[in-house]
């Protein structure tokens, strides 16, 4: 067993995943929505939010979650945040969860065109 603690001041980071466990699956946080225009080739991505509001894009649609929302993003869909409101917090999930360096190669960067921005 061991204990992860999210940061109240960092932007985001993660948690647990195969560089310290033996999960399948990665775990971390955000603080605040982070607009960085991409997909995942293999990852889907699980989005909980815990606290606040955010306004994201996945592909031309424009979607709002609100505390408690869960928001499942498929490998190949595009996505982006928006706006946060300013308590935003939000739990992510990758699966399948990738060492550091597969992660990196799987998000593939996209212009703000693809997403009608």
């Amino acid at each position: 067993m061991h204990i992860e603690k999210a940061s109240s001041v960092a932007e985001k980071g993660w948690c647990i995943g195969p560089w310290n466990s033996s999960v399948s699956i990665s775990v971390g946080f955000a603080n605040q929505g982070i607009n960085d225009p991409h997909y995942h080739e293999h990852i889907t991505e699980i989005y909980m939010v815990a606290r606040g509001s955010v306004e994201v894009r996945i592909e031309k649609e424009t979607v709002f979650l609100g505390q408690n929302d869960v928001l499942v993003i498929e490998p190949g869909e595009a996505h982006t945040f928006l706006a946060a409101s300013a308590d935003y917090f939000h739990f992510v999930v990758h699966t399948p969860g990738l060492p550091d360096g597969e992660t990196k190669a799987d998000k593939v960067r996209v212009k703000r065109s693809r997403l009608g921005l």
